[in-house]
């Protein structure tokens, strides 16, 4: 049986050269699999290779050869047309790319536990810094309860335009499923991030329809899970659409994110124009419009201090980064 590669992505373009064409669905240590027209294809990753920026991610469209000696290989990493990065949890000068090539990213979060601000604003920048449509879906709701109206007026006290669903993820008949499935549609890459015990994979087996990725007990402590997914996979929806469950992310240090923490701080940005120095970063300077809110009431000084240390966690990481360049 033929693939039809647009079910994964494919446009015109990337369909005129489809022979050897195909898109990582699942990367393992020096392996991928990939989609391509002739069904899932293991392919070797070229060591070399893997040791530069385009090292193979969940979500590439790659180019395939087979070797004699080894099979199939990864020849080359087609340019992506985005990605979904942060900074490397072992390494803080190095890029991670969780997923490339992306449409949309679902945060998801249980509204079993706490979502503190920092956290939110912290996966808002990483996901709009990808370049694709963002939305939060709010999991283990069963009713309207002060917990999920808690969470909301969080969420939107950060990002007034985001969107937000509710879901059940137990109820196949839920009207946030439905919304969901309405937004990854036909061609449609999807990728889910939450820290562990979020209920990423719950939701995406009511998705599929089906139990597709284990799901694990969250403990009652302190509603944390157990990363029941270890790796990235995309896997194609019944009606169409590629989800992409991620495993639960502990770390969210942001990566070269300047430009989305300005739109998750949008209200600061605003406001510092009416500071006296066009460069000022709202500490001691004088007529600092910024901190006369704070002053005021009008500006919580604890978002104020969280913007403060992204941006010298920005500064710093860049900083790094130049000096390992020119090492």
């Amino acid at each position: 049986m033929t693939i039809d590669l647009s079910d994964y992505g494919a446009d015109e373009k990337l369909l005129a050269d489809s022979d050897e064409l195909g898109r990582i669905i699942r990367v393992d240590r020096g392996e991928c699999d990939v989609i391509s027209e002739k069904g899932i294809v293991r392919a070797a990753s070229d060591s070399t290779r893997s040791q530069k920026e385009v090292a193979p991610v969940t979500g590439d469209w790659v180019k395939l050869v087979s070797n004699p000696e080894v099979g199939t290989v990864i020849d080359e990493v087609l340019p992506r047309k985005n990605k979904l990065s942060r900074r490397d949890p072992s390494d803080e000068r190095v890029e991670q790319v969780l997923v490339s090539n992306l449409d949309l990213v679902v945060i998801v979060h249980g509204i079993d536990r706490p979502l503190p601000p920092g956290r939110i604003e912290r996966l808002l920048t990483l996901a709009w810094e990808s370049q694709s449509e963002v939305v939060v879906v709010l999991t283990k709701v069963k009713e309207k309860d002060e917990l999920l109206e808690e969470t909301t007026r969080t969420i939107q006290a950060i990002a007034p335009e985001i969107a937000i669903i509710a879901v059940d993820s137990a109820n196949k008949t839920d009207s946030g499923l439905t919304k969901i499935r309405e937004m990854v549609k036909q061609g449609c890459t999807a990728a889910l991030i939450g820290e562990s015990g979020a209920g990423k994979s719950s939701l995406v087996n009511a998705l599929l329809g089906g139990e597709i990725f284990e799901t694990g007990e969250v403990r009652t402590g302190d509603r944390r899970g157990r990363h029941t997914t270890v790796t990235r996979e995309m896997i194609l929806c019944p009606d169409g659409g590629l989800l992409v469950d991620t495993p639960g992310l502990r770390s969210i240090g942001i990566w070269d994110a300047k430009k989305s923490l300005e739109k998750v701080f949008a209200d600061l940005e605003k406001r510092s124009d009416d500071c006296r120095f066009s460069d000022c970063i709202h500490e001691s300077e004088p007529d600092c419009a910024v901190n006369e809110d704070v002053s005021l009431g009008v500006l919580d000084e604890r978002r104020l201090i969280r913007y403060r240390a992204l941006l010298k966690e920005l500064s710093e990481q860049q900083e790094k980064t130049a000096k390992r360049k020119n090492r």
